[in-house]
């Protein structure tokens, strides 16, 4: 009966074909003959399915088996010594239970997959401590089946490298999504409790196979109406369709809710009435969610209300939160993106000089989320010198997964080399080999899902969220490797399908910071909705909400001078990173315009003066997406592959992704020629210097670009 409903579990699938929906997670027909190998080995499942994770466990596997291998195996009927699969904890089975000292080794949430002898018959072993890393080395046996690997002498154990794994999500109670181009809300509030929409349960299983063990439902720019108990029974019934699949439900909150909802005339963190409040909304939330995971906070930043409005730390505000959500096991995530409200002189050192002196301060389950750099997001920063310089205090990271600075969801652009290049940075704070993914506890990532068909607004940008999920679950992981497992699962095995994509995938980062933001400078998007350049931008509330202020280009040069003789940023690094940075000699050309003003004749590696090198970077970046286009052209169904070889690709991407990809591609090419040209345009009007040799003059005037308005473009905050 399990078969049959497994069948028919995998034809519903499939109902829309190929439109994004089943992500990474196809399960579509493998190739004949490595279908019938992997047939001979797995037909025989037996699974405990006591509890709701043992249950998703057994039905993923039966799911992916069925839909891969074209018929289901045989479960949860078939005796022990039949087995070929066995699934379990030392408590659930007896055939793993000889396993359980060397499974404890693996923690909470880790896991085993290996070959054993029982009762003289080879037996594929799925084993972990608990129920969830079952769940978990399911979906990596999945992954094995899907990319094609060997299961001969298999042995992997794995957990997981860093503790929290949690996507925040932008979300407004309203249904928009701050910043997100897939679509409204994910999270339908109109129709919870009462109605689960099944795409809760989809999410849950993407979010396991990738190993996120938690989700912040509501903006950090929050309502403290998110905590109001009718929206609480919503959260609610979210936390029971995520539970089973160890997902963790967070709220974001807003610091001011004791006034707001509780009617007292202060937040004061030292005052015993706001003390006494948030203890007792703490065990409110506890009494509905048994697991909840905790607040995150955004405060004293862009607006948002705090404990400095009354004098107080960051430690007081922070303190606060963690002192009710101790006893339950919660933990707040307190954000240290903040800038105040007088304009500093360099907002880079803002978050540096208002948390380094508070190491040590901060209550055990008080986690620090740090952006991946000292600005926000942009396409190319330095790694943020909080990270290695708070060894009393647990950090974060934050990252986005959607591309607020990086061409919203149209744009290919895979942030897996971005992430990557953050996490093996050098931070030198206890001599080499102090990367910055050793001084984390936990990754947050910025979601980029809404209720698009695809879940991120486009069919490459759910391999951002893939990858974001795979690095936090372990940091060192390759980004191509990455690329290369999420290709095979997303669009097909074939190598002559998979190693292309792979090829414009980890080229696609440096295309957009060539055509976006060259040589190390940043913030150079339009104003408010951040679509399309803006180098001009100046004026409004605030300097460092301008373009002008971040490049600083003059006649004689440009660059933000971060050095002693500027604003000093780069002494914020440890030495040996800050004497590299500040150095003119020794600085990564990558980041010379974010620590140095710099002559336009200044002589680059390339031989080129500097005015040469920036707008060759322009073109360079317009021609790196001519390249994608090229290639993806080759990988449509039936055509001929000849990025990689003269034989003609049988098995392409299919006709509807394929399609909906070469129109973005075509979008992402008119847009970074448009950046290309309206900077060009910009700074030669600025450093009044000639077009070099064989560069084509933006075709329209400068005034012509500033012209341009957008008031409808997506994602802009509320």
């Amino acid at each position: 009966m399990l078969g049959a409903a497994m069948v028919f579990f995998a034809c519903a699938g499939n109902a829309h074909a190929e439109d994004g929906y089943a992500l990474w997670m196809r399960y579509v027909p493998l190739e004949p003959a490595l279908a019938a190998d992997y047939r001979t080995r797995l037909a025989h499942i037996v699974a405990p399915d006591q509890t709701p994770t043992q249950r998703a466990a057994r039905d993923e596997l039966a799911r992916g088996l069925t839909g891969l291998l074209g018929s289901a195996p045989q479960m949860p009927g078939a005796a022990a010594g039949d087995a070929t699969v066995v699934l379990g904890t030392p408590r659930s089975s007896a055939m793993i239970a000889p396993l359980r000292h060397e499974i404890e080794s693996l923690g909470d949430e880790g896991y085993l997959l290996r070959h054993a002898r029982i009762d003289g018959r080879e037996v594929l072993l799925v084993a972990a401590r608990h129920d969830i890393g079952v769940l978990y080395g399911v979906f990596h046996l999945l992954r094995l089946l899907q990319t094609g690997a060997s299961l001969d002498a298999l042995e992997v154990r794995e957990s997981p490298r860093l503790r929290l794994r949690v996507l925040d999500h932008w979300d407004n109670l309203d249904g928009h999504v701050e910043r997100g181009y897939a679509g409204r809300s994910l999270w339908d509030w109109q129709t919870l409790p009462e109605w689960h929409d099944p795409r809760y349960t989809d999410y849950a299983r993407a979010n396991a196979s990738i190993g996120i063990n938690g989700t912040v439902l509501n903006n950090v720019n929050a309502s403290a109406q998110s905590l109001a108990p009718d929206y609480l029974a919503k959260a609610a019934a979210l936390a029971d369709r995520f539970r089973p699949y160890g997902i963790r439900v967070y709220l974001s909150a807003r610091f001011s809710a004791p006034i707001e909802l509780g009617g007292l005339d202060t937040a004061d963190p030292l005052d015993p009435r706001v003390q006494r409040w948030w203890r007792d909304k703490v065990d409110e939330i506890y009494a509905r969610i048994p697991d909840f995971g905790g607040f995150l906070v955004k405060a004293n930043s862009e607006g948002q209300p705090g404990p400095q409005d009354y004098g107080r730390s960051h430690a007081d505000g922070a303190n606060l939160l963690a002192g009710a959500l101790a006893a339950h096991g919660g933990v707040v995530m307190w954000r240290a993106f903040v800038y105040a409200h007088d304009v500093p002189a360099d907002r880079a050192t803002q978050a540096y000089t208002e948390f380094a002196g508070l190491d040590g301060a901060f209550l055990p389950n008080v986690i620090l989320q740090v952006k991946n750099g000292p600005i926000d997001f942009q396409p190319r920063e330095p790694f943020h010198p909080l990270f290695g310089a708070m060894p009393r205090t647990p950090l974060m990271m934050e990252v986005q997964i959607t591309k607020e600075y990086l061409g919203f969801a149209t744009h290919l652009v895979y942030l897996g080399p971005l992430y990557e290049e953050v996490l093996q940075s050098d931070t030198r704070v206890r001599g080499e080999g102090a990367t910055v993914a050793q001084s984390l506890t936990g990754m947050a990532g910025v979601a980029n899902i809404g209720n698009d068909r695809t879940w991120s607004g486009s069919h490459f940008d759910p391999a951002n969220w893939y990858a974001f999920g795979r690095l936090a679950w372990n940091p060192q992981q390759s980004a191509r490797d990455i690329a290369a497992d999420w290709a095979a699962m997303t669009f097909a095995q074939d190598p002559r399908v998979v190693q292309p994509i792979v090829e414009m995938m980890m080229g696609s980062r440096e295309a957009a910071v060539n055509y976006m933001t060259p040589l190390g400078l940043h913030h150079l998007m339009a104003r408010g909705h951040h679509y399309g350049p803006g180098p001009w931008v100046d004026g409004g509330p605030r300097a460092d909400w301008t373009s002008v202020y971040y490049h600083r280009a003059d006649r004689n040069g440009i660059g933000f001078d971060r050095t002693a003789r500027g604003s000093n940023a780069a002494s914020q690094y440890a030495p040996e990173v800050a004497a590299r940075y500040g150095d003119l000699a020794q600085v990564p050309e990558p980041l010379l315009l974010w620590f140095h003003h710099v002559p336009w004749d200044h002589r680059m590696a390339s031989g080129r003066p500097l005015w040469d090198e920036l707008v060759g970077r322009y073109s360079q970046g317009v021609r790196q997406v001519q390249a994608m286009q090229a290639t993806w052209a080759t990988l449509g169904p039936g055509a001929p592959n000849t990025a990689v070889g003269s034989a003609p690709q049988p098995h392409g991407v299919d006709a509807q992704r394929h399609e909906q990809v070469a129109a973005f591609l075509r979008i992402q090419l008119r847009e970074a020629q448009w950046w290309r040209d309206a900077s060009v345009a910009y700074f030669q009007s600025v450093s009044g210097r000639p077009l070099p040799a064989g560069e084509a003059a933006p075709p329209h005037p400068l005034a012509w670009y500033q012209a341009l308005q957008f008031p409808s473009a997506p994602g802009d905050g509320r």
